[in-house]
């Protein structure tokens, strides 16, 4: 039809009458995405996405050897920080059989990424993270929130003792240099769960960590002088910690802390506890895409370029429901959190 038609076209017939959603409010939100499509494996995305990541892996240890003795190599270190940071990220990925669908083949992906590219140990953090899934922000169950030298509830600040009491008064000011030391408890925790029950391969596990840290530290070794060695490796270890902090932390860190007496369903759970941070191009590709933490709750195993639409479906959807729905921007997150932090130590400096 010409623009300078005056022919109107035919009434649209009229619509059938909606049928009302059975099932639980997650199956009838779960319904809304499967019809858009945002459960399909996207193979292409992680092809590209592998690719760039490896090769910025590869490039960086090249760029190692290429530059030699200059003190230009501590910003090498910081970059490579960074691609270590995204190597987790696609083990996540990986973990939760967003890239491979099968068991065996995410498994083996993994192990190479985390294990041997990474030097975590994949078997350690799939428990750790599976448990977290589960039980999200549960005091008792979630280990992310378990009490350690790092206190997460007033409840258990006032149980806190030693150590945990000390950074426990201090904690919105001590989070970030306890990041610092994020890598090195990575990697202790991935040799000392080679002795756990629940490794299903502790053998090629470990194998593969002796073959990662061998190659890490010889690398740095013969490329450096030793006292530039030893700050590349400091700089590395401590920026590694602090960049997969900040990717984590917003996801859960000042939400809902929940306890055995409460009687959550399986969605109220998992958005209750979740908190999205606005994304745009450069904030998804570096936060992995988990700054859309409720949808990825929801649905583990969604590709992460399809987050971003299904956060806008779920935001309706629990909009509908009277569900709270919690989203924000970076920074803004960050001061929730601190804030956060901050009153948890509330009770150990009143007793102060």
């Amino acid at each position: 039809m010409s623009p300078e038609s005056t022919t109107l076209p035919p009434p649209a017939p009229a619509a059938p009458p909606r049928r009302v959603p059975d099932g639980s409010d997650f199956a009838q939100l779960t319904r809304r995405i499967a019809e858009e499509g945002l459960l399909d494996r996207r193979p292409g995305y992680y092809a590209v996405r592998f690719g760039v990541t490896l090769a910025a892996f590869v490039g960086g240890w090249y760029a190692l050897f290429a530059l030699g003795d200059t003190w230009k190599q501590l910003v090498l270190a910081a970059a490579m920080a960074v691609v270590f940071g995204q190597l987790g990220l696609l083990a996540h990925d990986l973990a939760h059989r967003q890239v491979i669908g099968g068991r065996r083949g995410s498994e083996f992906g993994g192990r190479i990424v985390a294990n041997l590219l990474m030097g975590m140990s994949y078997g350690w953090w799939m428990n750790k993270h599976t448990r977290h899934h589960a039980n999200p922000n549960h005091e008792g169950r979630d280990p992310d929130v378990a009490p350690d030298i790092v206190v997460w509830s007033q409840d258990q600040a006032r149980q806190s003792r030693g150590v945990a009491r000390f950074i426990g008064r201090r904690l919105a000011f001590l989070f970030v240099p306890l990041l610092l030391l994020e890598g090195l408890n990575l990697s202790y925790n991935s040799f000392r769960a080679l002795r756990a029950p629940y490794l299903k391969r502790p053998g090629l596990e470990g194998g593969l960590l002796v073959l990662h840290f061998a190659a890490y530290f010889g690398a740095v070794f013969t490329a450096l002088p030793a006292g530039k060695a030893v700050a590349f490796l400091a700089v590395h270890q401590a920026l590694l910690g602090v960049y997969l902090g900040c990717v984590f932390a917003p996801n859960h860190k000042g939400m809902l802390m929940v306890t055995p007496e409460m009687r959550l369903d399986f969605l109220r759970r998992q958005v209750l506890t979740s908190r999205n941070v606005r994304g745009n191009p450069v904030l998804d590709t570096l936060m992995g895409g988990l700054n859309y933490q409720v949808e990825h709750h929801l649905f583990p195993s969604m590709p992460t370029p399809a987050l971003p639409r299904a956060a806008r479906i779920t935001r309706r959807f629990c909009a509908e429901k009277g569900i709270p729905y919690h989203e924000t921007g970076l920074l803004r997150s960050y001061r929730e959190i601190f804030a956060h932090l901050h009153r948890t130590g509330e009770p150990l400096r009143a007793d102060h």
